[in-house]
């Protein structure tokens, strides 16, 4: 699973876990609710503009940062005894 799947995961648990129903969304976002239905069952994806406006409307806000996996850590590093002193 990508990094992008894991996303849309998210976004679907947010839409699911919200008081706020497909209908409601539909009329907040202008993503018509077939598409939102094709969305929840996996069928389709969402542009990144349809995204930005459905994070907003749930009232979540989509961070991009480093990855952390497979970095060595300080403490990794002196318990291989790598460390410079």
């Amino acid at each position: 699973m990508g990094p992008m799947s894991k996303l849309l995961d998210e976004i679907r648990r947010a839409i699911k876990a919200s008081d706020k129903t497909r209908y409601r969304l539909s009329q907040e976002t202008s993503i018509p609710q077939s598409q939102l239905s094709r969305f929840m069952t996996g069928e389709t994806g969402l542009s990144i503009e349809a995204m930005e406006r459905l994070t907003a409307a749930l009232g979540l806000e989509v961070t991009i940062r480093p990855k952390t996996a497979g970095r060595t850590t300080e403490k990794e590093t002196v318990k291989r005894g790598k460390r410079n002193q």
